[in-house]
């Protein structure tokens, strides 16, 4: 019923929104269901309001688990997800994904790769944010892997912030490589001040261990407040 609604609501809007942002917003409703319908499960949003409505940005966040997906959408603001081509074939979730005109990626693939960054540039190009996970796949341990550079590449050539979104509690949702979700959930998400990539000359990496290392403070911290 949920993809139908979505259906019936991408051709309803897409002759007005060209960006699809009131289907990821549909898209966002969706996914919170299943914290709204779970007593078991809370979710908590900090500082949402320093995400644009409108304008490029790179949102980058750590990944522990695939319930990330979920807390994510909480954010309730447009952007495009950069995701495994895989999830696309899904039935019903990765239809909607190809509605909402996501971004496909498959790991290792130079092709993929280049044709991902290309599809980046267009969103950013119509003032649409892109979410990325630099690590690229989940932490098994919840511990912040190492950044891939294709996120900070795309904020210091298209000259928009980078904002880290940074995520806990998660893990527990659906730890990597189990099955199994968790009855009890009590995650957070907390964005953080959007850091504006000029100040770096252009150095990628740079930009990247630098976001990596303001992530990884937070995370601490946030998991020293529980």
């Amino acid at each position: 019923m949920l993809f139908l609604g979505a259906l019936l609501l991408w051709a309803l809007t897409r002759p007005f929104d060209a960006n699809g942002r009131v289907l990821h917003l549909y898209s966002c409703f969706w996914a919170q269901l299943y914290f709204y319908v779970n007593p078991m499960w809370h979710l908590r949003v900090e500082g949402r309001e320093r995400l644009p409505w409108k304008g490029a940005a790179v949102l980058v966040a750590n990944h522990e688990s695939l319930g990330d997906i979920l807390v994510l959408f909480g954010l309730y603001r447009p952007f495009k997800w950069v995701s495994k081509a895989e999830n696309f074939k899904l039935p019903l979730i990765g239809w909607n994904m190809r509605l909402n005109r996501y971004v496909p990626l498959i790991r290792g693939d130079r092709a993929s790769i280049i044709q991902m960054m290309a599809g980046c540039r267009h969103w950013l190009s119509r003032g649409v944010p892109i979410l990325m996970f630099p690590e690229g796949t989940r932490s098994h341990d919840g511990q912040v892997k190492a950044f891939k550079d294709g996120a900070f590449t795309l904020s210091i050539q298209e000259r928009c912030p980078i904002i880290p979104v940074v995520l806990t509690g998660t893990a527990r949702t659906m730890p990597k490589h189990g099955l199994i979700l968790q009855q009890a959930v009590h995650a957070r998400v907390r964005v953080l001040e959007p850091i504006d990539p000029e100040a770096f000359g252009g150095d990628v990496h740079a930009l990247r261990d630098h976001v990596r290392d303001v992530i990884i403070r937070e995370k601490a911290r946030m998991e020293a407040e529980r």
